[in-house]
């Protein structure tokens, strides 16, 4: 039958689809775990995870149950009404960060959207810029894509929408001067992801706070990609000793499933009156349920304790390669289990093809920031699990040194 193979349905595929994607030539069909199968029937090991999205792996048996039953009562009604799985949700975050007050949306994207929106009509009129840094990345919409600090995602989209301008990653004299009468918040990851696992430091992120609350601005925390467990704390602000005034979450969220957040307090959310800001499928039932059976699970003793462990380990695995391999890698970092392989300036052209030689040795990775290997294992991941990757990636070192030196 036509579309069994790889092939056939990639084939497909490319008839039908907008080029948005350079995709790598595997149909995906299962998933259990840390690992997932392709048509042809092939075994992969993920250390990506849908993009530090399946923190619990692929098809966790008490995420499926929910996702199950809650499709059998109900899957959508709008925010026309309230739903119990929503409001659960709600209640969870709420007991276990700084915030009081919860938006739901559908992905990282729209959470920025509405932080975006908050804090221009908390500032009020005439105070609507919002200072990011650059290699920073926030969404893919418009209003994001101009936040984002890294120029290849805006071109072609020009002109960007106004009131986003971009400081010197880490550089807090800098983004001081940025700071204007028209400045509402200063919007920041504190650890950039797509910039190449880079985290900011606890001095820079201090810094942010004083000035936020010298100049009445809001510190806006990105955490879709460093929340949800990923850095060994459920959200990464907390063990930088800064606290936020709003915080967006997606991606790990509901454990696949689309859903996004913005968190804030109950004074700042007061901005927000009825019909200011809204979502058709915001926190839906379904999505709602997943992220309230992903969240009991993250929060069970010795969970988020698991991730610290298996973060350093496999830290300290990388920064054994950077010794084995000193003319390929310069460093090792990153907060628990988002963590990066630096490339050394003579090895950086062959990122890509590096994380090809991984796909073809069954695990999957990617570059970031056209800097460094990114490893997003999810959270479940076992010390073995880790060293087969560790072994895997030494291989393609080895292959890479030996093109390199030749």
């Amino acid at each position: 039958m036509m579309g069994s193979t790889n092939q056939e349905w990639t084939a497909r595929s490319e008839a039908v689809f907008i080029g948005t994607y350079s995709r790598y030539p595997a149909v995906m069909v299962k998933g259990a775990g840390c690992h997932l199968f392709d048509a042809d029937g092939n075994k992969y090991l993920d250390f990506l995870a849908g993009i530090a999205v399946c923190g619990l792996g692929h098809c966790h048996p008490a995420v499926t149950a929910a996702i199950t039953h809650q499709a059998s009562q109900l899957v959508h009604v709008s925010n026309l009404y309230y739903t119990q799985p929503q409001t659960e949700l709600a209640e969870m975050l709420t007991a276990n960060c700084f915030a009081e007050r919860v938006f739901l949306a559908n992905s990282g994207a729209e959470a920025n959207e509405a932080a975006i929106k908050l804090a221009r009509i908390r500032g009020g009129e005439g105070r609507y810029e919002i200072i990011t840094l650059a290699g920073s990345f926030h969404g893919r919409t418009l209003a994001t894509v101009a936040a984002t600090g890294q120029a290849k995602f805006q071109q072609g989209f020009e002109p960007m929408p106004a009131g986003f301008c971009h400081a010197p990653f880490g550089d807090l004299a800098a983004l001081e001067a940025l700071i204007t009468a028209q400045t509402c918040a200063i919007l920041c990851e504190p650890l950039q992801g797509e910039g190449g696992v880079r985290p900011l430091d606890y001095d820079y992120l201090q810094g942010l706070r004083a000035l936020c609350d010298q100049h009445d601005l809001l510190l806006i925390f990105d955490e879709i990609q460093t929340g949800m467990g990923r850095t060994g704390t459920l959200f990464a602000y907390e063990q930088l000793g800064v606290v936020p005034d709003i915080m967006t979450l997606a991606k790990a969220l509901g454990n696949g499933l689309p859903i996004g957040a913005m968190v804030t307090t109950k004074e700042i959310a007061a901005a927000f009156t009825p019909g200011s800001h809204g979502s058709t499928f915001g926190g839906n039932p379904l999505a709602s349920a997943a992220a309230v059976a992903t969240m009991q699970i993250m929060l069970a003793d010795g969970f988020l304790a698991a991730v610290q462990d298996k973060g350093q380990y496999l830290h300290d695995q990388l920064q054994g390669l950077v010794t084995r391999f000193p003319a390929l890698a310069t460093e090792a970092r990153g907060l628990g289990l988002i963590q990066g392989l630096v490339l050394s300036d003579r090895a950086v052209a062959q990122g890509g093809a590096m994380v090809a030689a991984m796909f073809d040795k069954g695990c999957l990775i990617n570059f970031a920031g056209n800097v460094a290997l990114r490893f997003l294992p999810p959270l479940i991941v076992s010390r073995q699990e880790i060293d087969r990757m560790i072994q895997l990636l030494a291989e393609v070192l080895t292959e890479f040194s030996a093109k390199i030196d030749g």
